[in-house]
């Protein structure tokens, strides 16, 4: 296989804030490409601060395994990502990025989309919810009005949750969801989460802070909304801590790092009976397209990023008020523009 990179850092369309005053204005993600003879496939890894990734560390991998991650012999994604975790065993975003590429591959290969690869059939999707930043009340409201949808995730983490959600609650009767970004204590919890409730809200996401066990087991006790692991449930290995402390986890396939991992957790988490979720991290059309070819496995799906930036770089996953559906076109069925 040949491979090559392309390093991009694409504008969102509001600045983006989430609990902790984290406010970002642009999403650096690094582009892979895998080459066999005619077929090229294709992934993506944004790069997040929070888990001190950058593009430039996943570039400075790349090259430093370049000759080992283009000498496989490929047959199948399942063994090239474990070649790629040993490989690689300290950078699961770089991980994700070219398992990605590799199903892209695999898929363009067998002239098949990854959907079917994955043995599902494309019927009945959950819609993809859009997800509106923190920000002063005003501005929140402006947002919402400005993209009429069927279901918000809505970004907490301060003094003024409740209110925000009361004020919100005046323009719409979509759906809410609320994510946390683990900002509130046990206490604030307890107490929210029974006003969220009479405002409508769907579930709570990462309440707490990821390691906060004892808390999530007393909340988990007690809540009156369905909660959902993010920061707690990184990797496969997280999925079943949280029987008991969660009631869903939210896969993200670059924290996971790809694919592949990502069919184990789904298939995990249901022999445990945890509801699945699958979340962005502000990817384009590209890594957005590999969360979408996952929707027939999911019960509620985050997949907003196309959506939130304010520039596209690629055609063959479509958004419609909420439905989202892909081209159909073997293995991602991306197109650059």
């Amino acid at each position: 296989m040949k491979l090559s990179y392309r390093p991009i850092n694409l504008p969102f369309e509001y600045p983006f804030t989430i609990s902790n005053g984290r406010t970002k204005t642009h999403q650096p993600s690094l582009l892979v490409a895998l080459e066999l003879g005619p077929f090229m496939g294709f992934g993506e890894a944004p790069a997040i601060a929070y888990y001190d990734v950058t593009v430039e560390s996943m570039i400075a991998d790349l090259e430093k395994h370049r000759r080992m991650i283009e000498k496989f012999a490929l047959t199948e994604p399942e063994r090239y990502w474990h070649y790629l975790h040993h490989l690689i065993p300290n950078n699961p975003f770089l991980v994700c990025a070219l398992d990605m590429a590799c199903w892209d591959l695999f898929g363009k290969m067998k002239g098949k989309p990854l959907y079917e690869l994955m043995h599902t059939e494309w019927k009945q999707p959950p819609v993809t919810d859009y997800t509106i930043g923190i920000d002063t009340i005003d501005k929140m409201v402006e947002k919402m009005k400005a993209k009429p949808w069927p279901v918000y995730k809505i970004k907490l983490g301060t003094a003024n949750d409740i209110s925000i959600i009361a004020t919100l609650r005046q323009h719409t009767d979509a759906v809410f969801r609320i994510d946390a970004n683990a900002g509130w204590t046990t206490e604030e919890a307890l107490e929210k989460i029974p006003q969220l409730a009479e405002l409508g809200v769907e579930f709570i996401e990462q309440p707490l802070a990821k390691d906060n066990w004892e808390g999530m087991k007393l909340l988990y006790q007690q809540s009156s909304l369905p909660l959902f692991a993010d920061e707690s449930c990184v990797s496969e290995h997280d999925v079943k801590k949280c029987v008991g402390h969660f009631h869903g986890i939210n896969i993200k396939l670059t924290k996971c790092s790809g694919i592949t991992p990502a069919i184990r957790m789904i298939q995990e988490a249901r022999t445990l009976g945890l509801q699945v979720m699958m979340g962005s991290m502000n990817e384009s059309e590209v890594g957005s397209a590999a969360i979408a070819h996952f929707l027939p496995q999911l019960d509620h799906v985050d997949m907003d990023g196309p959506l939130l930036l304010s520039t596209s770089i690629a055609t063959g996953v479509t958004y419609d008020h909420g439905q989202v559906s892909v081209s159909g076109k073997p293995g991602l069925g991306i197109q650059f523009r």
